[in-house]
């Protein structure tokens, strides 16, 4: 928080003083706890990672909207929690009207939060979530995370060694930013947003306000660096090149990129009549940002016709790589998904026959493809559920399933006249604001990890 006060004090703005009190209030309580928390050396168990895991984010959550809540923004606590918990889960949906002339504090708050979560869920889903099983992460089970004594150490490794390439591609991104033609604070906010694929911007119409292709190619660059998984960045940082073109998941992943743009991109073409250039340039940007969770715009894609629209929502659930800053439920459980079925099949064909299922060219642990179906069949009851609540507080269809689409997947912007590309979550009622920032916590943490906290055994020794 002291970052942002100082960049409101060099600009001579007054609300430095927001920031100092809320640095002041949350360091006493942190420094509290501690002092009165102190042991020579913690442990986890399983149950207790589970609760820490979950209360982290909600807290850190509750201390960072302080800034928002104090600020002269006029947003209510709820509009204030809305936008931090939007920031740490790198969701990128926000409840501010009037970036172009916010606090130039605010904006860098907003950016660091965005930075921040993106690095503490890349740590969560590389150190801890594979420790808890949650939802198929015991895939990416490793000998050096095999125990729960084990866990805080390991964390702490990878957030050092992550924390550098992190930073690394940040300040490289930061620098082409600057180099194509945006404000050195501009670059340093958008770079920092860009690479945790978060989405906020310094401006209302996000990165359409430069009107620069330049700027657009590098944003699709670094969304797509910030979506593969940053093991196998440090696997290459240590010579092991070839494991980003051999892994299996950024295969797929690129795949997926090719469908995004071939299909909007012809729809572009053949139902508005777009030229080739601009078609694929907007369907390459856009279609990115929406698949990898960012969520800037250039564009009210979802103006683009019938077709653009159901492109975009399934985009809007698939999300990135395991291990990345994305949302969503994540190219591998895709693709556990798609060869369970493929054994299916080929057993009906061949009752007989044996078949193993493989991620990677390696067989597939009998507990992952059950755990991958619990998180799917969870993933749709908690997005119904969720577009339900919003419909009951007296929002549109539109509105309700590409809120809940989207708060769930981490994604940003929703579809509609109100909370799409070119609107903001303000208008909607308080309640609609608590539960989606419950539902970016229930999709940032993998469902699993927040939802066995509601469960009576889960409590009983």
């Amino acid at each position: 928080m002291v970052l942002p006060a100082i960049a409101d004090g060099v600009t001579a703005n007054p609300h430095w003083r927001v920031f100092l009190a809320a640095s002041a209030f949350t360091l006493f309580i942190g420094t509290c706890l501690v002092l009165s928390n102190k042991m020579r050396e913690p442990r986890l168990t399983v149950r207790q990672a589970f609760v820490l895991t979950t209360v982290s984010w909600i807290v850190v959550a509750a201390f960072a909207a302080l800034p928002f809540a104090l600020s002269d923004l006029n947003l209510s606590y709820a509009d204030a929690y809305f936008e931090a918990m939007s920031g740490l889960t790198t969701t990128g949906s926000t409840v501010i009207v009037g970036l172009d002339e916010a606090p130039p504090g605010i904006l860098l708050w907003r950016a660091l939060l965005q930075w921040l979560g993106g690095i503490g869920i890349i740590v969560t889903a590389i150190a801890i979530l594979p420790m808890l099983r949650v939802g198929g992460m015991q895939l990416f089970h490793t000998e050096s995370s095999d125990s729960s004594e084990k866990v805080l150490p390991r964390a702490a490794q990878l957030a050092g060694a992550i924390g550098m390439i992190y930073l690394g591609l940040t300040i490289s991104n930061g620098i082409a930013y600057w180099a194509a033609g945006m404000t050195p604070f501009e670059a340093v906010c958008h770079s920092m947003t860009t690479i945790a694929t978060g989405g906020f911007s310094t401006s209302d119409d996000s990165l359409g306000h430069f009107s620069n292709d330049a700027i657009e190619g590098i944003a699709t660059v670094y969304m797509v660096l910030g979506s593969l998984p940053f093991v196998l960045y440090l696997q290459a940082a240590r010579g092991g090149w070839g494991a980003l073109a051999r892994d299996t998941q950024v295969r797929w992943f690129f795949g997926l990129i090719l469908f995004a743009l071939l299909s909007l991109a012809g729809w572009q073409m053949v139902a508005n009549e777009a030229a080739v250039t601009d078609a694929f340039r907007e369907a390459a940007f856009n279609g990115i940002s929406i698949l990898t969770g960012t969520g800037y715009s250039t564009a009210d894609f979802s103006a683009w016709g019938t077709f653009a629209l159901p492109v975009f929502t399934l985009l809007m659930f698939i999300g990135g790589c395991t291990g990345a800053t994305t949302g969503g439920v994540k190219v591998f459980r895709i693709q556990v998904l798609a060869s369970t079925s493929l054994l299916q099949i080929r057993q009906l064909i061949q009752p007989h026959g044996v078949f193993i299922s493989k991620f990677n060219r390696r067989p597939i642990p009998e507990s992952v493809p059950p755990a991958v179906m619990g998180f799917f069949f969870l993933f749709v009851v908690s997005f119904g559920l969720i577009a339900m609540g919003l419909a009951l507080m007296g929002l549109d269809y539109v509105t309700s399933i590409s809120g809940a689409a989207t708060a769930i997947a981490n994604v940003g912007p929703g579809l509609g006249e109100t909370i799409g590309p070119s609107g903001t979550f303000q208008p909607l009622p308080e309640p609609a604001k608590w539960l989606l920032s419950a539902a970016m916590l229930l999709g940032r943490l993998e469902l699993f990890t927040v939802l066995v906290l509601f469960v009576p055994r889960f409590w009983r020794d």
